[in-house]
């Protein structure tokens, strides 16, 4: 799982909020899985300091909870930006050349797979089939489709979100 490039920035209310919540479930028996799910929520995603917080709040070793959050695929060390981008790399879009418009993707952005920009506008992942599989190759942003896509259309398409 990788970790994140931008810098923490949790705000006193989250901390409040975070303290709340394994105030509340740091007594219950498997109770690591809720505080993490509600704290990723809180956050957006489950950096150092929010897992070193809930190890100091339930006394569970931080080694535990990063092999709970890198074990679970729902659970993110990374943020997420205000314009999320996924590049589908199931078999069709990979055939038909995913790997460029990553490539292109990650030159345009100035960010690897499973980043975030410092300014949180974009985040880049991967994904397998999308089920557009005629339109490959293919990558989304926020939800919408971008289908039959080539590495120079993704300039194009990137700056109506900047």
């Amino acid at each position: 799982m990788k970790v994140s490039n931008v810098p923490f920035k949790g705000t006193r209310e989250q901390e409040v909020r975070l303290n709340k919540v394994i105030e509340s479930h740091k007594d219950e028996k498997g109770a690591l899985m809720p505080i993490m799910q509600e704290a990723q929520e809180i956050y957006g995603y489950l950096p150092y300091e929010v897992q070193k917080m809930i190890s100091d709040g339930t006394g569970i070793p931080i080694e535990k909870i990063y092999g709970v959050a890198t074990f679970y695929a729902q659970f993110t060390m990374s943020p997420k930006g205000e314009n999320e981008v996924s590049v589908c790399l199931g078999t069709a879009c990979y055939v038909k050349g995913a790997a460029a418009i990553l490539d292109a993707l990650e030159e345009e952005l100035g960010i690897k797979d499973g980043e975030c920009t410092s300014d949180r506008k974009f985040s880049l992942d991967t994904c397998r089939c999308v089920g557009a599989c005629g339109l490959a190759p293919v990558f989304i942003v926020n939800g919408e489709v971008y289908g039959k896509a080539t590495p120079d259309k993704v300039h194009e398409i990137i700056q109506k979100y900047r």
